[in-house]
């Protein structure tokens, strides 16, 4: 069987991030509650590695009730209080309290956009944006998104974590020329 190039930031050795870069990475995903999901995951990545926060992505779904964004934006002190002493996750009481507020801040873009999917591809004018992943770790692109977040009120959304999204979500391609994923 004919071995299939991949991105060389892939550890071949976690099968989460392999099935991560083979299946989810530079897919365009429009549907709320994955970017809801990916938006969380990738605040808690500040920081840290993102293979760090995908090895505890399950712990993260049992912690945050699957990302059940009406769930969580009820959170209040005791559920933190669970969260912080959950080694499962990263606990971080400024991220956790953040991914609260955050989760508000979703659901008014939600109100105003009819979908995040609308507001946050509108950023793209709806089209995949191809770069190449060695060349930066922020854009144009994610440095509006970001600014347009923080602007809202949203917190560990820097223009590096908003461009890890974007990849991570779809908006922007940029697996390797030589990678058997990359299809432009």
């Amino acid at each position: 069987m004919e071995v299939k190039k991949r991105c060389q930031w892939v550890n071949l050795n976690n099968e989460k991030y392999v099935k991560y870069h083979d299946e989810e990475w530079c897919v365009p995903t429009h549907d709320d509650q994955k970017l809801y999901e990916m938006l969380i995951l990738e605040s808690f990545q500040a920081g840290l590695s993102w293979e760090c926060i995908l090895n505890k992505r399950e712990n993260f779904r049992k912690a945050f009730d699957d990302f059940d964004i009406d769930k969580v934006v009820n959170y209040h002190e005791d559920k933190v209080s669970e969260l912080l002493s959950n080694d499962g996750i990263i606990r971080n009481k400024l991220k956790i309290n953040s991914s609260i507020s955050n989760s508000k801040i979703f659901k008014e873009i939600q109100k105003e956009y009819g979908s995040f999917s609308n507001y946050l591809w509108g950023f793209a004018n709806n089209q995949v944006v191809q770069e190449s992943f060695e060349l930066r770790t922020t854009s144009p692109l994610s440095d509006e998104i970001s600014k347009d977040l923080k602007r809202r009120g949203m917190k560990f959304v820097g223009s590096t974590i908003i461009y890890s999204y974007l990849q991570a979500v779809g908006i922007i391609n940029a697996h390797a020329k030589e990678c058997d994923w990359n299809h432009h």
